[in-house]
């Protein structure tokens, strides 16, 4: 490395930004870059093979990058089989030590003080700069969080929404009188189905990914996941080609069909950005902007555009707050006292029933869920299960390849398994199996009847739902928001509440996977 060796900044793999704060002052004549491949970040949780290998495609195409503009770039390669980020940090540095480290605030907080720790053993000082990848700051969050009960995501929203001058009037109002249009974001397709959906725009792996492709499939073989249909977008340029795309041919259907499923189409009207800006290949400030702009251009409804930009200006910077406000603790909080195993079929899709099998299959096959497949149906049958809130945590961590634990912790535990008791959302997402039989077609070549309970075809998710409200009386009560679904348990006579807790305890008994009958010969 070098005596003149000034700063050796840190860039991990979700770190990937070219205008990244870490190269504010950069000297390429004093100053260099490390990254890592490492075996652990792979195998802390169970990964699968599409998220590896987009991680390490991604990567790869950054440092190939970065030399191109004259950068030293200090690369630790998978095959050096080096475990951890802290060794690999400190082969680096044994190398020729930098007056300092230099790194943006981390996506995971185990990372960051394994990084923390190795930077103190060699005495080395780490300066840690805020990432303006974000619309805020940790700290911005945390005074918001002071003295506040609970905390929402519409109060958050709003306060970026003015303070960034976000789809507002000329009178610094709401656009459309509205701060949401949540009502007009549901919409399910007819029987008929979806019809010509546009495909998103397919990214052919070149020579990087192949690699890539032949290296994940070699060394993580036993992983879950497929990558026959690899196609995500690995560079800024490709990421902005995806945005373009995604702009153009689904945004405008985007908000009346954000909720809506269909068997055996994973896209719908998603935008499939959210790895690019998890990885930081995509700013979030030109997703705000340039969709306002498609917007205010009459290209897309405003139901359409706002909807989208709730997720980004308002739920990813939330998730992000309640993450490193309550960290490390909230990783362990489990409100509902959950306990149950996950179950094998969310490793493999083998499953009877229709919209598991097809949600769990398509995460498999491609690293991605839209949001309401894992909120309200992978997501919900671990609720209504009783599943602990870190395991399913550590499977929606491992096959997602948007999945950085800062944005998959909260929404995981928070979001959909109430873990956390309320911190997040103002109550457990409930349902029974009448909601996605709505929302989809999944039922219709089910064996299970969404509108039964009990017996050999009770939906199982109808079945665990009432068992939840059962389970959990007490609590629920107390929520002005659950009162008319615990009411509704007035309608259960004890035989059925027997006959719910038997099948209930029949589908835990197997595993998760409800149990047939048997039929006598």
């Amino acid at each position: 490395m070098g005596e003149r060796l000034r700063h050796l900044v840190l860039v991990l793999g979700d770190q990937l930004d070219p205008d990244s704060a870490a190269f504010d002052g950069f000297d390429p004549a004093q100053d260099a870059i490390w990254m890592a491949e490492v075996l652990e970040e792979s195998t802390h949780v169970w990964s699968s093979k599409p998220r590896i290998a987009l991680f390490l495609s991604a990567m790869r195409h950054y440092r190939d990058a970065q030399r191109a503009r004259g950068r030293t770039v200090h690369y630790t390669a998978l095959d050096d089989a080096v475990p951890s980020l802290a060794a690999a940090l400190a082969a680096t540095i044994a190398r020729g030590t930098p007056q300092r480290l230099l790194m943006v605030e981390a996506g995971d907080l185990r990372v960051l003080e394994a990084l923390e720790a190795a930077a103190q053993q060699h005495g080395l000082p780490l300066e840690v700069r805020p990432d303006r990848h974000f619309f805020s700051t940790v700290p911005e969050f945390v005074e918001h969080a002071e003295g506040r009960k609970q905390l929402r995501l519409e109060f958050w929203y709003r306060e970026l929404r003015r303070r960034h001058g976000v789809l507002l009037d000329r009178d610094g109002g709401p656009e459309g009188g509205a701060w949401n249009f949540d009502a007009e974001n549901r919409g399910a397709f007819p029987k008929s189905g979806p019809g010509r959906l546009p495909a998103p725009r397919a990214f052919t792996p070149d020579r990087i990914t192949r690699e890539v492709l032949a290296l994940v499939a070699d060394r993580f073989a036993a992983h879950p996941g497929a990558l026959d249909r690899f196609d995500w977008p690995v560079t800024a340029a490709d990421a902005r080609l995806a945005l373009d795309d995604f702009l153009a041919h689904r945004l405008p259907s985007f908000g009346t069909y954000q909720d809506a499923m269909w068997d055996g189409e994973p896209w719908l009207y998603h935008s499939r950005l959210s790895a690019a800006m998890n990885l930081k290949l995509l700013d979030p400030h030109v997703v705000v902007a340039e969709t306002e702009r498609a917007y205010r251009a009459g290209r897309v409804p405003l139901a359409s555009a706002e909807g989208f930009i709730r997720q980004i200006l308002g739920w990813r910077e939330y998730v992000r707050g309640v993450y490193w406000c309550f960290m490390p603790e909230y990783r362990a909080r489990n409100a509902l006292d959950a306990r149950e195993p996950l179950p094998d079929f969310y490793w493999s899709g083998d499953t009877e029933m229709a919209c598991l099998r097809d949600a769990i299959g398509q995460t498999l096959a491609l690293g991605y869920a839209h949001h309401i497949q894992r909120l309200m149906v992978t997501g919900l049958y671990a609720l209504l299960l009783g599943v602990e809130p870190t395991r399913v945590h550590e499977w929606y961590l491992a096959v997602y390849v948007d999945a950085v634990e800062w944005v998959e912790l909260p929404n995981t535990l928070g979001m959909s398994q109430y873990g956390d008791g309320g911190t997040m959302a103002s109550k457990p997402y409930v349902a029974t199996g009448k909601y996605i039989q709505r929302m989809s077609d999944h039922c219709r070549g089910c064996r299970f009847d969404p509108a039964r309970s009990t017996g050999d075809d009770a939906c199982p998710f109808t079945t665990l739902y009432w068992d939840f409200l059962l389970r959990h009386e007490a609590l629920l009560a107390a929520n002005q928001r659950m009162a008319l679904q615990v009411r509704n348990l007035a309608r259960l006579d004890a035989a059925e509440r027997d006959a719910i807790r038997a099948r209930a305890a029949a589908i835990r008994a197997t595993g998760g996977a409800p149990p047939r009958a048997l039929t006598l010969l």
